[in-house]
């Protein structure tokens, strides 16, 4: 009898273990903006290393990100078209 109970035990410990894992292999359906708030509410010590070491290798990636940010707030290359008079050279 005890080996039959045991053997129970193990069978629903692994049909539990792969029911477990096929929930968390789910895909989470989301937008860009919703991933983009979440990374953002969301920093860890981790993400901040691996964001400075990604600017440290690759100063263009920390440029785009900045030339993005610019543009999304309409300001990029603002103080450049200023000093021009009717947009010529």
């Amino acid at each position: 009898m005890q080996d039959w109970i045991g053997l129970v035990f193990l069978v629903l410990l692994v049909i539990g273990a792969i029911v477990g894992l096929k929930i968390l292999s789910k895909p989470r359906v989301s937008t860009a903006e919703e991933f983009e708030r979440r990374a953002a509410e969301e920093k860890t010590m981790l993400g901040a290393t691996a964001n400075a070491l990604q600017e440290v290798i690759d100063p263009a990636a920390a440029k785009s990100k900045e030339v993005i940010a610019q543009m999304q707030d309409g300001t990029y290359q603002k103080k450049k078209r200023e000093g021009k008079a009717d947009g010529r050279l």
